[in-house]
C-alpha cells in the first residue's frame, strides 16, 4: 500500500488539563500518513485522482485550533476520523505532539493507527 506523508504540520490551540494551558494556546505538532493506492492518480496525473493533501491539512489545521481538547489522545482521534472520511484514505497514522509542554523535555504526544471499518 501506498503512502501520503503530511509532515510536521503546526497550529496553536488550547490543549491540555492544566490552567494555563486552558486560556493559552499552545504549539501542536501533527504528522499524519495516508494510507492508499496512488496508481491511478500517477497514470492520470490529475488532482481528481489525488487525495488533496492541501485541503485535508487545512481541515486538520482548523480543527486543532477550535478543537480544544483535554488531551493529544482525544486530539489524535478527530484528526484519524476526519482522515478517513477521504476517499481513497484505507488508514492513517497520526502522531500529535505538544513542544511545549515540558519544560525539560522536547516534546510530548501520541501515535495511533486507525483503519476504515470492513
Amino acid at each position: 500500500m501506498d503512502k501520503i506523508l503530511i509532515t510536521n504540520l503546526r497550529a496553536h490551540g488550547i490543549i491540555g488539563v492544566y490552567d494555563k494551558e486552558r486560556v493559552t494556546p499552545q504549539a501542536i505538532l501533527i504528522n499524519i500518513t495516508l494510507y492508499t493506492d496512488t496508481r491511478s492518480a500517477a497514470k492520470s496525473d490529475s488532482l481528481n485522482d489525488c487525495i488533496n493533501y492541501d485541503a485535508l491539512s487545512q481541515k486538520i489545521k482548523k480543527h486543532a485550533e477550535r478543537a480544544k481538547r483535554l488531551t493529544v489522545e482525544a486530539l489524535a482521534e478527530d484528526i484519524s476520523k476526519i482522515c478517513l472520511k477521504e476517499e481513497g484514505v484505507k488508514k492513517a497514522k497520526i502522531r500529535v505532539e505538544k513542544p511545549e509542554a515540558i519544560d525539560f523535555v522536547e516534546r510530548v504526544g501520541v501515535e495511533i493507527k486507525r483503519a476504515q471499518s470492513s
